[in-house]
């Protein structure tokens, strides 16, 4: 085992099969501490790399290690791996804080060094307040915080979150991402899937490319977005209280270039040039307390479209 090895999460020439249905193929990766985002559309491949560098999965061949850990090693792969998946699915009656101790409790800790590790990952997500409450009466937001929560409460080497922003308001966005850097300043390695391109280019120190379950780029793509915004507007829907509200403050900005109510009136489409200017205004018209936003995500006719430029841009 090679110092290098021991740094890295490692794909040897690794492919996985369904039977006769593609996963991933002929991935060869060398992923180093820091924060790295899988981008692709749907079918791409970007689970099955998570589920295989967890271990869930096996390659159908090729060597995989993590941290010079081989992924058929399960009980030393979990001590260094935490992973938050996108499945919203908790066991029935327990409460936050339950949740995260149990999980703690299998993995092998117990008593005060239990309650202490709980405590303290309920603190990093700013859940504490809500620990002693069932997670059935949470929001959206607060289940995909307590899931990030229980990831790194046995305070692992390497997190991969599959989507972890997705339901999270804008001010509790920007906490969890200003979470990920701290984390990845600390050297941790995070894998993290996104489909919300320019918070890929915040937050990321690499990005890996998929599609149709091959590895077509990696690397830094600063600046791609940019080129992509006067041709390609980012669409989101948001979900609100006020939609109609949200439209008319939305085209203040000259960047707005289309906002709609959706069929149900409980959201808004929200077509921008200028992602960054969006979000920003988006944060100001939350702070002022008129109008609850419940969740923001992309709309994924939008996403093709971004990512068939991605690819041509290759």
């Amino acid at each position: 085992m090679t110092v290098a090895s021991e740094q890295t999460i490692t794909f040897d020439n690794v492919s996985k099969f369904y039977g006769e249905i593609l996963g991933v193929n002929r991935v060869n990766l060398a992923i180093p501490p820091g924060i790295t985002s899988l981008v692709g559309p749907n079918g791409a491949g970007k689970t099955t790399l998570m589920n295989l560098m967890t271990g869930l999965l096996r390659p159908t061949r090729g060597r995989l290690s993590v941290l010079g850990i081989p992924t058929d090693q399960p009980e030393q792969l979990f001590r260094k791996v935490g992973y938050c998946s996108q499945f919203d699915s908790f066991p029935r009656g327990l409460t936050g804080r339950e949740f995260i101790k149990s999980f703690l409790m299998v993995s092998g800790f117990a008593g005060k060094e239990a309650d202490e590790l709980t405590t303290e990952a309920l603190e990093r997500v700013d859940l504490v307040a809500a620990a002693n409450r069932r997670i059935g009466a949470y929001s959206k937001g607060m289940r995909q915080r307590v899931r990030l929560a229980q990831s790194i409460a046995h305070q692992p080497s390497v997190l991969i979150l599959d989507e972890p922003l997705n339901g999270l308001d804008p001010v509790v966005r920007a906490e969890t991402i200003a979470l990920f850097r701290q984390l990845a300043a600390e050297g941790l390695h995070l894998i993290i899937s996104s489909h919300i391109l320019h918070e890929v280019d915040m937050m990321s120190d690499r990005v890996v490319l998929l599609n149709n379950g091959y590895v077509v780029a990696e690397g830094a793509i600063h600046g791609v977005r940019d080129e992509m915004d006067v041709e390609h507007p980012m669409q989101v829907l948001i979900r609100c209280d006020q939609p109609s509200l949200l439209a008319a403050r939305m085209f203040r900005d000259d960047n707005v270039v289309e906002a709609r109510l959706h069929d149900d009136r409980r959201g808004l489409f929200v077509k921008t040039r200028n992602p960054d200017r969006f979000y920003l205004l988006l944060n100001e018209v939350v702070a002022q307390g008129e109008i609850e936003v419940e969740s923001i995500a992309p709309v994924d006719d939008d996403l093709s479209a971004v990512y068939d430029y991605l690819i041509g841009a290759q």
